[in-house]
């Protein structure tokens, strides 16, 4: 990325941006596709979409998946609605890889048995859980792949015993987003981000005590982070600017360069830049923040905890709306450093931890008008509170995860 200086890089005027013919970026990790080719699904629930009437529904060349799913989308909305509505576990059998990874933060999971078992434990947990609130962006093809990314909310109420403890009796809402890599009717690989920190605080419990428990039964699993400044800050080292490959707006040099302003160089000034006056951003713990001032008090609490940390964007993924001036954007992200400072999570401890998040964007126009945003704040937790003494027993007699046990609720 070459060198630049503000001036050079200001975002463009939203008047009259016209996205051009996708490029190809440098680093690789910006995808397309056009929602024409599948049925939307953000404006209605699982239930209308798998009642779309026949002369609706969209087809995209899907060979090596089953008959019954016409595009992506439509696989994705009917085996999630069958697995957890349904409760016909044994679909996953047959829409999971054998060898299907699984990540959740810092924690892997291998095999589809562990799937199995999560998704049973989740049930055993909130046996009435439904899934509301769904979109899902996509890229690829039937003969290379597909990649999804989608999110929902689901409703449940917590009847039985799970990880965190005894039933509470409490109904709960929380969000989740999954990235999936998919081929031939399997998933093969798995992102999955939910915001357990809400969930936890609506059954009456103590995040840092669900926390400590967790960071215990999962400490062989996912030992503490060893990088440090070198590898986050690149102490004394400026982040690079962007340079976007493209006078004309370009909906991935847009996010890119969003990022790199607001994200990495930590100019929150450039909120105005990027976001609608009236953008809402979906927060974790359920809380809508809107416009500019909201905005950047979040990013400011979010950074003020790893003021020196390194942001990596993994993949975003761009699907044109109804017209060129209208995208849907899914970006998977990590923010790692040091926790050294006091913000969103609270004293620092001075440990090094990975923020592991996935966004959902709506652009219209130039600017973000909506945005979700999602981390597992009990994750971090866990890593600012796992102990590093290797000698360590558990004093409630819980196991210690050697490889691949799901944690919480899938």
């Amino acid at each position: 990325m070459e060198k630049s200086t503000e001036n050079n890089i200001k975002p463009k005027k939203s008047d009259n941006r016209e996205s051009k013919k996708p490029v190809m970026h440098p680093n690789n990790i910006v995808f397309y596709a056009d929602s024409s080719e599948v049925n939307r699904i953000d404006s209605k629930d699982d239930y209308d979409y798998v009642n779309i009437s026949e002369n609706e529904k969209k087809r995209q060349s899907m060979d090596g998946f089953n008959d019954e799913y016409n595009n992506i989308v439509d696989y994705i909305v009917k085996i999630t609605r069958q697995i957890w509505k349904e409760k016909d576990i044994g679909l996953i059998y047959d829409t999971y890889s054998t060898g299907i990874a699984v990540h959740k933060g810092l924690i892997n999971s291998h095999g589809i048995n562990e799937v199995i078992s999560g998704t049973l434990q989740t049930l055993h947990a909130f046996p009435d859980r439904k899934g509301l609130g769904w979109s899902v962006i996509w890229s690829g093809n039937d003969k290379d792949g597909f990649f999804t990314s989608h999110r929902g909310r689901s409703v449940a109420t917590n009847t039985g015993d799970s990880l965190y403890g005894p039933a509470t009796g409490k109904k709960v809402m929380f969000r989740t987003t999954a990235d999936c890599l998919i081929h031939a009717n399997k998933i093969y690989e798995e992102w999955l981000v939910m915001d357990t920190f809400h969930l936890v605080q609506q059954l009456g419990l103590d995040p840092i005590e669900v926390a400590k428990k967790v960071g215990k039964s999962t400490k062989k699993l996912a030992p503490s982070l060893k990088f440090g400044y070198p590898e986050t800050a690149e102490t004394g080292l400026p982040p690079k600017l962007y340079v976007p490959t493209s006078e004309e707006f370009e909906i991935g040099d847009f996010i890119l360069e969003a990022f790199n302003k607001i994200w990495e160089r930590r100019s929150f000034n450039y909120v105005k830049e990027f976001y609608e006056e009236n953008a809402v951003v979906h927060y974790v713990c359920n809380k809508d923040l809107v416009g500019h001032s909201e905005i950047q008090g979040m990013f400011i609490s979010l950074f003020a905890s790893v003021p020196n940390a390194k942001v990596v964007i993994e993949r975003i993924t761009c699907n044109k709306g109804e017209s060129d001036q209208e995208w849907d954007v899914a970006v998977r992200w990590r923010i790692q450093g040091m926790h050294e400072g006091t913000g969103y999570f609270g004293q620092p401890s001075g440990k090094a931890i990975d923020i592991f998040g996935i966004n959902h964007f709506k652009v219209k126009n130039g600017k973000i008008k909506e945005e979700w945003l999602l981390f597992d704040g009990i994750e971090v937790l866990r890593q600012i509170h796992l102990s590093t003494d290797d000698e360590e027993t558990l004093s409630d007699g819980t196991q210690q995860a050697d490889d691949g046990n799901f944690t919480g609720v899938s």
